[in-house]
């Protein structure tokens, strides 16, 4: 329904006022009418349509009805078909008659001027502002959706700035220029008539602190871009140029959907009319024109994405570990990228210090690292190495202290499913949590509300807290694969392991020892594994744990059996009976692609071969997985860690764009 507002008419003294294009007019011909009207008649000129809402019809002017009787309260509404060249230059007439018809006993004359005044953004959708009649005050999602996108600008364009874009009130360069939505203020009409009201852009209290606006009047220099919304300023006159009908502005995000923000964001435009010949009086609005953006969610990517740089620490010991590493990603043809031990200060967890992810709007996308609350020796190196030009950071604190659940290796996305008929084409979100313990450790409240109000990856809370270290990384990971999914989702099963194991020992190979080739290291024979109960016992909990997580997370997404492959894994029990690898820990992987980086497990040779090398090749090549065994015993497992924990991978963005989920 076009925008309406209503208009006083006078038969002492002719009116004029201001149409706005694309607006109606209702006209209040019974409140005008002299005494003893009892009918009228409206004419107007060719750039004016009338018609008359008379009780349930609705009649266009002219019509076979040449005068309308007051009784029965008659509408009279008008619109403008296009801007006006001078003011006043269309006008309507309204003539009044008293019941026996005959001269006119009053007329009331007004005189119009149209004027175009649109707020525009990309609200379509495809990565340029244009001019639409859709609905721009609402934001709809999906594929048939509609509104306006706008991103957080969390990079840091200038090499010399210190922090992020979006906390510096000023435009640097002219990348910084594009990471911003454009909104287009269009003007069309009278100059005198655009100089006798005023237009102001205006914001929402409540979100003041949530975007800024730049404008740099007619020019493109730098200098000129100047911050006329966000903080303080609430509002800014617009005034149009002589020669420019186009006012552009440019929109920069400042905070991301959290548990107080919902995202939605609004701007307005208000065409206000002064008061004539009455000084103090205030101005009334005569229009507006209203655009909402969503502030893009931060959106992780899972292991199946196609990697685009890997990620691994040097610290002292770990040479083999990072050549291997970079080895694998050579045969991958993905970049690696060494922090330096200067950088790292000996700390090589750089799975739990950051998440990479993106935003995206239509006209950009943006990698964005999340920073973890972990904060040790790693804490500086997602914001003085990673944050830069297009590279874009964000991060949450642990108000109540944080714990190993707030590290990033509890932080896994699932690749695209579908759960009961609901589509999640962006995958859902993993984290670690106690539950269903009551007092154990959890997530940061900051961290997982963050992760919530994003909610296009819809979160899942599943058990971790049975690990020492407590991540879900331990005990799970996702592969691609050809067929159904287009993934499996691996679990560790100390179920899976012991049916191995009596294998073995059925076809004559007890004896054959763990750990072989590393110095001092206990060797333990399949016969003694089987035998020690304790171990065994311990691992029938392991696997209840993983068990109640198995079937988490088939409801949770859409998982038969035929998804999820077992892959062989003990545990054992700490001093707190928290469960840590027996083993390296085979799902703890780098998955780069079709090539795997696993930790090498140095299980029973059994006829010259790992036999847990062995099973997981039987489990995984024949889904076109390519294995490779990396020893990281003494540079990460004996430090409660493997491959994946040591190694971080920024993956290419889904090509499903994130507006047109459904949530």
């Amino acid at each position: 329904m076009a925008q309406q507002r209503r208009v006083q008419l006078s038969t002492q003294s002719p009116t004029s006022t201001v149409c706005v294009l694309g607006t109606e007019l209702a006209l209040d011909v019974c409140g005008s009418a002299p005494r003893g009207a009892a009918s009228f008649q409206a004419q107007a000129t060719p750039g004016v349509r009338l018609w008359v809402l008379h009780g349930a019809r609705s009649v266009k002017l002219p019509s076979s009805v040449g005068r309308w009787p007051l009784g029965a309260r008659p509408e009279l509404l008008l619109a403008m078909e296009r801007p006006s060249h001078e003011p006043g230059d269309e006008k309507v007439r309204i003539s009044y008659f008293r019941e026996d018809g005959g001269v006119p006993v009053g007329r009331a004359l007004l005189y119009l001027t149209c004027v175009e005044v649109s707020l525009d953004a990309d609200v379509t959708r495809s990565g340029a502002v244009s001019r639409t009649l859709l609905d721009k005050a609402s934001w709809i999602w999906g594929p048939e959706g509609r509104g306006a996108v706008l991103l957080v600008n969390c990079d840091r364009d200038d090499a010399g700035a210190e922090g992020l874009d979006s906390e510096d009130s000023a435009v640097r360069s002219y990348s910084d220029l594009q990471d911003m939505a454009q909104l287009v203020l269009r003007t069309r009409g009278p100059r005198a008539t655009f100089a006798g009201h005023r237009l102001l852009l205006h914001l929402d209290f409540g979100h003041a602190d949530k975007i800024r606006v730049f404008y740099g009047g007619d020019g493109a220099e730098l200098e000129k871009f100047q911050p006329i919304l966000g903080g303080s300023k609430l509002s800014y006159t617009v005034r149009p140029g002589r020669h420019q009908h186009d006012s552009v502005f440019y929109v920069e995000g400042l905070a991301f959907p959290d548990v107080d923000f919902s995202g939605l964001v609004s701007l307005h435009v208000t065409l206000l009319e002064s008061p004539e010949k009455c000084q103090g009086l205030l101005e009334s609005p005569i229009f507006t024109d209203s655009v909402v953006f969503r502030v893009a969610p931060w959106i992780m990517t899972p292991n199946t994405a196609v990697p685009l740089e890997v990620f691994v620490c040097s610290v002292d010991g770990n040479e083999e570990f990072v050549a291997a590493v970079g080895a694998l990603a050579e045969r991958a043809q993905c970049p690696l990228t060494v922090c330096p031990a200067p950088q790292n200060r000996q700390d090589r967890w750089i799975q739990d210090e950051m998440e990479f992810g993106y935003i995206q709007a239509p006209h950009k996308t943006l990698p964005v690292v999340f920073d973890s609350p972990r904060d040790l020796g790693l804490k500086d190196f997602p914001v003085k190495s990673i944050l830069g030009p297009d590279f874009g950071y964000v991060a949450r604190q642990a108000a109540e202290g944080a714990s190993s659940l707030d590290s990033f290796g509890n932080l896994e996305v699932s690749p695209p499913v579908t759960v009961q008929g609901k589509e999640y084409p962006l995958g859902r979100i993993l984290i670690g949590s106690s539950f269903p313990r009551v007092g154990g450790r959890r997530m940061a409240k900051a961290v997982k509300d963050f992760l919530v109000a994003q909610k296009v990856q819809e979160p899942v809370e599943i058990f971790s807290d049975w690990l020492s270290v407590g991540h879900v990384d331990e005990f799970l990971s996702f592969v691609p694969a050809p067929d159904r999914k287009g993934f499996r989702l691996l679990l560790a099963s100390p179920s899976a392991c012991y049916q191995l194991l009596r294998e073995k020992q059925e076809e004559g190979f007890g004896e054959a020892a763990m750990f072989q080739g590393l110095d001092r290291v206990p060797k333990p024979t399949i016969n003694e594994i089987l035998a020690n109960e304790e171990l065994r016992k311990f691992n029938d909990y392991a696997q209840s744990c993983i068990s109640w997580n198995r079937d988490i997370l088939k409801r949770s997404l859409g998982l038969a059996e035929p998804d999820i492959v077992d892959i062989p894994q003990l545990f054992q029990s700490n001093a707190a009976s928290e469960a840590q690898a027996f083993f390296p820990d085979m799902v703890n992987m780098l998955v780069l692609g079709r090539h795997l980086g696993i930790p090498k497990p140095f299980g029973p040779v059994v006829g010259g071969r790992c036999c847990l090398e062995q099973r997981v090749r039987e489990l995984l090549e024949p889904l076109g997985l390519s294995c490779t065994f990396i020893d990281d015993f003494f540079s990460y497992h004996v430090l409660s860690g493997d491959v994946h924990c040591g190694t971080n991978v920024r993956r290419k963005p889904f090509a499903f764009k994130w507006w047109d989920v459904v949530p």
